[in-house]
This record gives structure tokens, C-alpha cells and sequence, in this order.
């Protein structure tokens, strides 16, 4: 599975595990907050530069439970989030695809 980058259309492809297919959702900014679009395709994503920033400075994304949304749980990162998150910062990307 690869992630493209919509918004930087000349940056290479990020390969990924097709878990990753699952697990975008825990860093996507939701359509029409932080500055995302309210108009995203299906299939597409928009990660807030600040947070991607955050999560790989403190190594871990919070999630909030459908079953408790008063708590946050934190997943550490994986290599492969790492190296996502690196990818989006680098190439200054925020709004991706997935194939």
C-alpha cells in the first residue's frame, strides 16, 4: 500500500503496511477543523503539521475510545508511523491519499 501526497504531487509515494489502511484515522485532522478541507475525496486524509510535529517530538498519538470519549488512550509509534509522519514533514504534505 502506498500514501500519496495530494498537495505535493511531485513527492514520491511512501510505501506502507496495509494496516496502515486502518490505523491513518488516528492522525487525521477531521474535515473542516484546523484548516482541513470540508471537501475531501474519499480515500483522502489531512494531518495538521503541528500535530504530526507533536506526535513524533513525544513518540506516541492519542486516540479517544468510542466507548469513553472523556479518556484519551496513547499508542506508541511504530517505525512505520515514524517514518510516515517524517514523510509528511519533510515534503510538507498534508493532504494524502491512499493506494
Amino acid at each position: 500500500m502506498f500514501v500519496h501526497a495530494v498537495d505535493q504531487p511531485h513527492i514520491p509515494p511512501l510505501e506502507c503496511p496495509a494496516r496502515f489502511r486502518t490505523e491513518i484515522v488516528y492522525f487525521m485532522t477531521p474535515p473542516g477543523v484546523r484548516g482541513a478541507p470540508a471537501d475531501l475525496a474519499d480515500g483522502e486524509y489531512w494531518i495538521d503539521a503541528a500535530d504530526a510535529r507533536r506526535w513524533l517530538d513525544e513518540q506516541v498519538v492519542y486516540v479517544v475510545s468510542p466507548l469513553d470519549a472523556e479518556n484519551q488512550a496513547e499508542i506508541e509509534l511504530t517505525e512505520y508511523h515514524e517514518a510516515f509522519l517524517e514523510w509528511l514533514l519533510a515534503g510538507n504534505v498534508r493532504r494524502v491519499r491512499l493506494a
